[in-house]
């Protein structure tokens, strides 16, 4: 089962999409659903797999870019990432 495959249970648990949660926010990452993105779908969950977010992983939003908030820096564990808002919405987080 991949993160995209992830049982309503877990779905149903999570609170936001982390490209909207705001600066200090803190949690954990329950599954990816990159179908909400311009990207297409494989290449986004493969990019996020390739950078540290995959299940369970430790999530924290330390910066934020200055222009319409974008990009976000987001430490996944013990690596710190930039991603862009819009990459964000793909990951799901409590």
């Amino acid at each position: 089962m991949t993160l995209s495959e992830t049982p309503s249970s877990a779905t149903a648990e999570y609170h936001m999409r982390l490209g909207e949660a705001p600066r200090g926010f803190v949690g954990t990452i329950v599954a990816l659903h990159p179908e909400h993105t311009e990207s297409t779908s494989h290449e986004l969950e493969q990019y996020l797999l390739e950078m540290g977010f995959t299940e369970g992983a430790r999530v924290e939003i330390l910066h934020q870019g200055a222009i319409q908030r974008d990009p976000i820096a987001v430490r996944v564990d013990n690596i710190t990432i930039a991603v862009r808002r819009r990459e964000a919405m793909a990951v799901l987080v409590k």
